[in-house]
């Protein structure tokens, strides 16, 4: 019979030059040792895998669930979570001992890549608080009703693309802000703006957008008020800026001031309703998805996921 206290690690490696993935898994290792934790751990080959591994560890029974990775990581966790029935998924508590390129819900409840000693001994103490989650719900190019959750947030348009270069950029620059500037850069030679129709409570936007953020924590700074436990969504649109402007946005964005920015339109809600972002890229917890097929809608299920929090 499995020990109720028992944790199952998934241990996701991460890639690139600063990786340092078998030194630091022996330095992540030892720390559980030393705290008297009684663990099985696992390795994920891919993204694929962590999903199959979640299901492995709730089938097996384990109560506690850590992911020793990054944003991506977390979200195929929560959504092989989100496919079990409530009173199953009651009963498994989901923790990060951040690993990731992208680490921004860690970032949020301030555990820290560099101090997995403390993030160690927060999760021991399991303090457990009930999550939100945001869900997109959207038709794929098979023409299948389709629905993905996510943790951080949606990005619709520039951003999005900028994630997905910021993905492959950080591993070169060791930096989340050296890596988000050059990535900026480099799309300051892409398509800027998008034409779409968002519904966003009473308003309907018609117009060209260079991006849109859909927050259910801070979304990479983009919506720096939002919290994962208040059924609600911040949702910032940006319309398109002058040259200057652009530049004046991407010194707030790295300063956290970003709804300081005269472009920048905040909302707050529990449902967006997207009827059309024509070419735009859309992406998830930092990762690009397949881009949907026509309208979409994002909204929030409040109080879903049980996360492990410091103390």
């Amino acid at each position: 019979m499995m020990e109720d206290n028992r944790w199952g690690i998934i241990y996701c490696p991460k890639s690139g030059i600063f990786g340092g993935s078998a030194k630091r898994w022996a330095k992540i290792e030892a720390c559980l040792k030393e705290n008297g934790i009684s663990y099985d751990h696992v390795t994920s080959e891919n993204m694929p895998s962590v999903e199959r591994l979640v299901k492995m560890f709730v089938n097996n029974g384990y109560h506690t669930i850590v992911i020793v990775g990054g944003d991506s990581a977390l979200n195929d966790a929560i959504n092989c979570l989100m496919c079990h029935e409530k009173r199953v998924r009651d009963t498994v508590a989901l923790g990060i001992i951040p690993n990731g390129l992208m680490n921004d819900f860690a970032h949020f409840w301030e555990f820290d890549e560099d101090n997995y000693e403390q993030t160690i001994k927060w999760l021991k103490e399991r303090r457990v608080r009930k999550i939100d989650l945001g869900c997109i719900r959207y038709t794929n190019r098979k023409g299948e009703a389709c629905r993905r959750y996510f943790l951080n947030c949606i990005n619709v348009g520039l951003i999005a693309a900028i994630m997905n270069l910021r993905r492959q950029t950080r591993h070169l620059f060791g930096s989340r802000s050296l890596s988000f500037l050059f990535s900026f850069v480099l799309m300051i030679f892409q398509r800027l703006d998008y034409r779409m129709k968002i519904k966003i409570n009473t308003d309907r936007i018609d117009r060209r957008v260079m991006t849109m953020c859909v927050g259910n924590a801070t979304g990479y700074g983009q919506t720096p008020n939002a919290v994962p436990y208040n059924g609600l969504l911040d949702v910032s649109v940006v319309y398109h800026p002058g040259v200057t402007q652009l530049f004046e946005g991407i010194y707030l964005f790295l300063k956290g001031k970003i709804l300081n920015h005269h472009s920048v339109h905040p909302y707050r809600t529990r449902e967006v309703v997207v009827e059309q972002a024509e070419h735009a890229l859309v992406g998830i917890d930092g990762r690009l998805m397949h881009t949907p097929v026509g309208p979409f809608k994002i909204t929030v299920e409040q109080e879903v996921i049980n996360f492990l929090i410091p103390d």
